[in-house]
């Protein structure tokens, strides 16, 4: 016998003599007990937390078994749409092509093909840890059944309307070109610059000074808002100023959300590409312009002489025009919060789509109620709060 216990000599050998004679099955016996394993993401390889979660499965799994219970361990991996797009994406570049070259039917089927090369790591790993899961039902979230599953789910939604179509705001990546969630946003201080631009009034007999962080998005105003106390602009409010480098007109309206202290006290609205402006629209029924592409250039909403450019371009020939008018006040240093995705690093833009969402009032009320009720517990309880918030 050796002098110390050597694991890769024994644990392998073991686990597979288990695994094939199918002591992790169901016995079709007993009180059913199953647990639903969260899909690792089929593009990495798993982590502490990975490894954490699932010795409490394990443990609460071997427990019941041991205990006469019917149990399941139902595991598998999660396509991980974006993340699985950035890598094969990377790889095509990397042989100097891209997804748009290769076109979409082409394109899955070498996501597919990356499945087919990578995505056994994940279960490798499990089963060195020992899992006893029954890895004859191992499933992949984009297998036919789980596809079918998924489409049935969400036409039953859609016809109880649960789930409906609206056109919203989101956080937009222009270069994986889709909507992320605030979770996938970091923002962070960096430096730019804050322009003051003026609006001249549509009569003629004056103009306001509105400051801003991105001039470019000026081309999208249907507004500008003061502050309804603000007595500089008493008098102003309900008339209309003339839209540089567009010639639309556009109302002066009041909001208290205007910090009467910030820059000049007067704001461009441009509810199209700014989560605060797209509530101050929505509160005065403003329009909705949008002058982005999906890959954040210029679209034909905006004069013909910006279309087409990208926004960091637009933001150079907007300013220059703006000087050459004689319309550009003032340049000066500014920190602002920069959000970027955290899988790109791109800078995100907040950008109106139309976007599926599920309606929750009824749901969360449910929700809530089991809950309270003590149908659903939560150990430790402290995390009621979380989910209640």
């Amino acid at each position: 016998m050796d002098k110390s216990y050597q694991p890769e000599t024994f644990e392998t050998r073991w686990y597979r003599h288990w695994e094939e004679n199918g002591h992790f099955r169901p016995r079709g016996e007993g009180t059913p007990y199953a647990i639903m394993l969260p899909p690792p993401n089929v593009t990495g390889t798993l982590h502490m937390g990975h490894a954490f979660q699932h010795t409490l499965m394990d443990a609460l799994i071997r427990h019941h078994r041991m205990r006469g219970f019917d149990t399941l361990w139902q595991v598998g991996t999660d396509h991980a749409g974006i993340a699985t797009e950035m890598v094969v994406g990377r790889q095509l570049e990397a042989e100097g092509s891209s997804r748009d070259a290769l076109g979409r039917e082409a394109f899955v089927e070498r996501v597919w093909q990356w499945k087919a090369e990578s995505g056994g790591t994940i279960t490798r790993q499990m089963r060195r840890l020992g899992a006893s899961a029954d890895w004859s039902r191992e499933r992949f979230t984009m297998d036919e059944g789980l596809s079918r599953a998924v489409v049935e789910t969400f036409v039953r939604l859609y016809d109880e309307g649960l789930v409906y179509r609206g056109q919203r705001l989101v956080n937009w990546d222009p270069v994986l070109k889709t909507a992320i969630s605030d979770l996938e946003v970091v923002s962070a201080e960096e430096d730019g610059s804050l322009w003051s631009i003026r609006y001249p009034l549509s009569d003629g007999s004056g103009a306001l000074v509105v400051a801003t962080t991105r001039p470019e998005t000026m081309l999208g105003d249907v507004a500008v808002a003061v502050h309804p106390e603000d007595e500089r602009y008493a008098a102003l409010v309900g008339r209309t100023i003339t839209l540089p480098l567009t010639g639309r007109e556009i109302p002066i309206i009041a909001d208290d959300y205007v910090d009467r202290e910030f820059g000049t006290g007067c704001v461009k609205i441009t509810p199209a590409h700014d989560f605060n402006d797209y509530a101050i629209g929505q509160r005065h029924d403003l329009p909705l312009i949008n002058i982005f592409t999906a890959e954040a250039t210029i679209n034909d909403n905006a004069p013909e002489a910006y279309r087409g450019l990208d926004r960091y371009e637009a933001r150079r020939r907007v300013l220059a025009d703006l000087e050459a008018a004689g319309l550009l006040v003032e340049t000066k240093p500014h920190t602002l919060m920069v959000p970027r995705g955290d899988r790109s690093g791109q800078v995100i833009e907040p950008w109106l789509t139309q976007q599926w969402f599920v309606r929750m009032d009824g749901l969360a009320k449910r929700g809530l109620e089991l809950v309270e009720s003590g149908q659903v517990r939560f150990v430790p309880e402290n995390w009621i709060n979380t989910y209640r918030h």
